[in-house]
């Protein structure tokens, strides 16, 4: 059903463009037909196309920043930008859905280098959803989408965009190649100080509001508790929130994050959750999830931010 509609809204705004002089929209979104044409879905994929491409190559966003990206849908001028495409980058792992159910079979894959970025990598499997189908019972796996957060996975998802703008564009190989491995090396340098400086603390867990920092978690050894999963539009309930301001309590943790994306709604509940029963102040720190530039800070710098709080919030002893 999605299909249909979405094919007949881009025949119908080809059509309208045409007739009215509205051909801007697609030239617009090619301002330089000499370069590789990118779109990416979102900000990181975006962001390290650009730090991989260079003047090389035009980038291009659907999701406007700092946006919920697992349950946006594109537009007819969504499509229109994602068809002129040299290159398109999406995530894949659960995160945007609507990639591969509604904007792919409206454009022509064949002329596009269509660019999973978490194709072979080890995604975190963290549960599984049972239906029925006729007779059998069947169970569709759930990964953990929010690879990007993490400098490690981040690494690996450049690698696949700078393999996808050498297949597409041979001739500037080189300099793609020379710009990635400055990339990794402030990637890798982000990782291997996050292994080093979260090593020495006192706790070995922390409480968010939104279980968006499991890669982070896996790499180095340290438990999230959250008040919602994966998905940011659950609704907790009070139960889960008295349940996390109890634990809080018991192992003597008194600082919440939150990803300032988001409304603090739940993070200021589970504050007064254990300050009322404690008398103790609680500290509310920010954890950044990298989906558009915020507060003055790109994806590189907000993976330094998210250390040096995870490191207050963990105790952690090393210095910066």
């Amino acid at each position: 059903m999605k299909m249909r509609h979405y094919g007949i809204i881009l025949i119908a705004v080809v059509i309208v463009a045409a007739g009215i002089g509205a051909s801007t929209l697609i030239t617009a979104s090619n301002d330089d037909p000499g370069k590789l044409k990118v779109v990416a879905t979102f900000y990181p994929l975006g962001y390290m196309a650009e730090a991989i491409g260079g003047d090389d190559i035009e980038v291009s966003t659907l999701i406007p920043y700092n946006t919920e990206v697992h349950s946006w849908q594109p537009s007819a001028s969504d499509i229109i930008l994602a068809d002129s495409a040299d290159v398109f980058l999406y995530n894949g792992a659960g995160l945007d859905p609507w990639v591969e159910d509604d904007l792919l079979p409206a454009i022509d894959t064949g002329s596009t280098y269509i660019i999973k970025t978490t194709e072979g990598l080890d995604l975190l499997d963290i549960g599984s959803h049972e239906h029925d189908e006729g007779m059998e019972e069947d169970h569709d796996h759930i990964t953990d989408p929010h690879t990007w957060v993490s400098p490690h996975m981040a690494m690996q998802q450049a690698q696949a965009i700078h393999n996808a703008l050498v297949e597409a564009d041979a001739h500037n190989a080189s300099r793609y190649s020379e710009r990635l491995s400055h990339l990794n090396s402030t990637l890798s340098e982000l990782d291997q100080r996050y292994s080093d400086e979260l090593e020495d603390r006192q706790w070995d867990s922390f409480f968010v509001t939104h279980a968006a920092y499991g890669y982070i978690c896996d790499r180095y050894e340290i438990v999230q508790e959250a008040i919602i999963g994966i998905d940011a539009d659950e609704q907790p309930s009070s139960s889960t929130i008295a349940d996390l301001a109890d634990l809080m309590i018991d192992e003597g943790i008194y600082t919440i994050f939150l990803n300032p994306v988001f409304s603090d709604e739940y993070a200021r509940t589970l504050e007064l959750e254990v300050e009322s029963k404690t008398g103790e102040d609680v500290v509310v720190l920010e954890l950044y999830i990298m989906t558009g530039p915020m507060d003055g800070m790109d994806l590189l710098e907000q993976m330094e931010a998210n250390l040096q709080n995870l490191k207050a919030g963990l105790g952690a002893t090393a210095a910066s």
